[in-house]
Order: structure tokens, then sequence, then C-alpha cells
């Protein structure tokens, strides 16, 4: 039995169904959670989405039928009984939050739906495919072949988790199915600009001025094979720009001639997150798991305890090493 139809087994068998993603959620978590619980529910089923917090006023248009609520507020609710809890775009339920975890625990099946690579032990025993550009195609499909028709309230959240996961369709998981199915979304009435825009926001003087800072600073190794730009707390709270707004930051590296690998370094607190991104063959998911971090070989993460210059210069000489 395939991934596929195992989900499909599963969500087909449920009745009483709990959706959630990690903490804190991404627009592809997000839209994936919210097209998947309206779908179920147009099956009839008694879907409802929850998470560990509310959503961030950014994300809150991506939810136009109010389905997802607070760990708090399910907990308040008389009936908690579940079928079957889900987990969208993350294969870890340390990363849903704590109080998420003790909702989990009472449910009857549990499912990861995901597309990050995951161990073949879990792999083997939940929807995990890997040659998805975003959770949102994966979900995109499964409701498909559930039999749901497309409506705008399940496409825009979907067609803005392919766009934010895929950095607007630029990495090479996309594929002519990917673009089917967005062509799908487009024909319910999603328009791209404006899907665009309502996720990236009409910018500010302020983000073009932080962005012009690190852009000028930016450094890069001798060879050229390695570039990096470091966000410093400071100056994001000086131009009053979000860290969920940094994102994006550290896509403007790959146009640089010659480069293998680019980072972003975002300093919180007494930890430093690093962004990676390969331009070509370099595997970064692999270096971020060697670093206690994870991802995909294209774009991955992790989150390093140190200062800011500190945690850069030891990154920078690692990435030197793993690729000579």
């Amino acid at each position: 039995m395939s991934n596929h139809k195992l989900a499909l087994k599963m969500l087909r068998a449920a009745n009483r169904i709990v959706i959630t993603t990690h903490f804190p959620p991404d627009a592809d978590g997000i839209g994936s959670q919210v097209a998947l619980g309206i779908s179920l529910n147009r099956l009839g089923k008694q879907a409802i989405c929850v998470n560990e917090s509310g959503l961030m006023d950014r994300y809150k248009y991506l939810d136009s039928s109010n389905i997802i609520i607070s760990s708090d507020e399910y907990l308040n609710r008389k009936n908690k009984e579940i079928d079957l809890f889900i987990i969208v775009d993350t294969c870890s339920n340390s990363r849903i939050g704590t109080k998420m975890q003790g909702i989990a625990a009472t449910a009857q099946n549990f499912l990861y739906i995901d597309h990050h690579p995951a161990p073949k032990e879990v792999a083997a025993i939940h929807c995990i495919d890997t040659s998805m550009s975003a959770t949102g195609e994966l979900v995109g499909n499964l409701i498909s072949e559930l039999g749901v028709k497309f409506d705008k309230e399940m496409a825009l959240p979907l067609y803005t988790a392919i766009l934010i996961d895929t950095s607007s369709f630029r990495y090479p998981t996309v594929s002519g199915a990917t673009h089917r199915l967005l062509g799908d979304f487009l024909d319910v009435g999603v328009e791209p600009p404006v899907a665009y825009n309502l996720i990236y926001g009409a910018k500010k003087l302020p983000y073009l001025q932080l962005l012009g800072i690190l852009l000028s600073s930016a450094s890069a190794t001798k060879n050229g094979k390695i570039a990096w730009v470091s966000v410093k707390e400071k100056d994001m709270i000086r131009f009053g720009v979000d860290s969920e707004d940094t994102h994006a930051f550290v896509n403007y590296l790959l146009v640089l001639d010659g480069v293998k690998v680019v980072c972003m370094f975002r300093e919180s607190g007494k930890h430093v997150k690093i962004s990676f991104r390969s331009a070509g063959d370099i595997d970064v998911g692999l270096i971020a798991q060697a670093l206690g971090g994870g991802g995909h070989d294209h774009s991955a993460a992790t989150i390093i305890e140190g200062s800011l210059k500190q945690v850069e210069t030891n990154i920078i000489s690692k990435l030197e090493k793993i690729l000579n």
C-alpha cells in the first residue's frame, strides 16, 4: 500500500479529526491544514484545525472559514474524542507544542502528512512524499483523490503554501504536476499577483532599508562558493521589521556567480537561526542535519546557541571544510 493510499484509507475511515502543524506555523503548514480540514468537512466529517496558539495576524486571511482554533480553546470544549490526529508539514510531534502533544496522546490513530525527509521507519507507516514541492501540493493531491472539488476557500491557502515553500516556484522539486495543480487553483479564482502580495505584503521603506544594509554587508569566501548575510536583532528592532519578514533575504544571494551554498544568520536572543540554500548540487539538508537541524537538499535550517559572530565564524569554517 502506497503512502497516498494509506492516508486516504485513514482519512475515509475517521470521522472526528484534529489537524495541527508545527509551532510556530508557516504558510505551508497553515495552508495545508486549512484546506485539508475544509475538504474533510465537505465529506461530512467533523474536522477541526488546532494549533498550539492562535494565528498571527499576517496569516489570518488564509483561514477565511475560521477553522483554526488554539489549543486552549480546544481544551475548553466538552467533546474531545479524536478518531484521527493529523500533523502536517513536519514528521516530529516534538515540534507541535507541549499542549498539542498532550492532545495528540488522546487520539485513537495518528498520521503525519509531510514532504520533508523522514526516517524509513516513519515513512513506512505515514504519508511522507519528498518528491512533492510542498506539503500543500501533497495535500492538494489527497483532496483531489478524495473526490472533493476545489474552491477558492481551499485553493488560496494551498497556492500560498506552494508559493512560499518553493520560493516562488524556483526550487527543483517544482514539476509539471505542480503547475497543473496550480492551474486548478487559478481556475477557481486564485489570482497570482493578489496571492503574492497577500503573503509577502506591501513592504514599507524600513524593510528595504534593512535589506539594503544586509546586502551591502554580504560576505563570501575567496573562491565565491559560499556567501552569507547576518541579521542583527537590534537592526530588526531599529527598522521595525518582524523576523517573519526576513525569511526571503537569503534568496537574494543565489544570484551570485559561482556560488554553491548561501546562508543567513539571524540573531534571536542567545541563539542564532541559520537558513541554508543550495544553488546546485550541494545537499544543505544533510549539512543542517549534521548541525542539529534539517530540511531539504536545497533549503534547510538549524538553530545554534551562541553569539552571532561566533556562530557565523564557526559555521562558515565548517561549510568550507564540507565543500572542500
